[in-house]
């Protein structure tokens, strides 16, 4: 998709502070980051949310994950961190395009969700 906005970013459309790109995936700081480590990892082919994927597109989220765990080490949280992929709506999902927020850093990141 021309106008999304993250695939304007792996275009190099729209400035971002990349930290890791490879065929598959691209991975950027987040620019209001939520935690000491946040970045965004994304496919660079636009899967718009994880309720699109198919079988094909296994080895894309195989990579996402294994990047996932590489940056956050990396980036500074090899205690452990989180992986998010909001998805749709009710997952307040708030970019059209397949994306995992990794969060971490040396503090524990709290409770996963709110209990209702």
């Amino acid at each position: 998709m021309s106008d999304c906005l993250f695939c304007r970013i792996v275009r190099g459309e729209i400035p971002s502070r990349k930290a890791y790109e490879d065929d598959l995936v691209y991975a950027f700081h987040d620019i209001n980051p939520a935690r000491p480590v946040h970045v965004l990892v994304v496919p660079k082919r636009h899967i718009g949310s994880l309720a699109e994927v198919g079988e094909a597109d296994a080895p894309v989220l195989g990579r996402m994950l294994e990047v996932a765990s590489r940056i956050a080490t990396e980036q500074g949280s090899p205690d452990g961190f989180r992986v998010i992929i909001n998805t749709g709506r009710i997952g307040q999902q708030e970019v059209g395009h397949l994306h995992a927020h990794i969060v971490g850093g040396p503090e524990p990141v709290g409770p996963m969700l709110k209990r209702i």
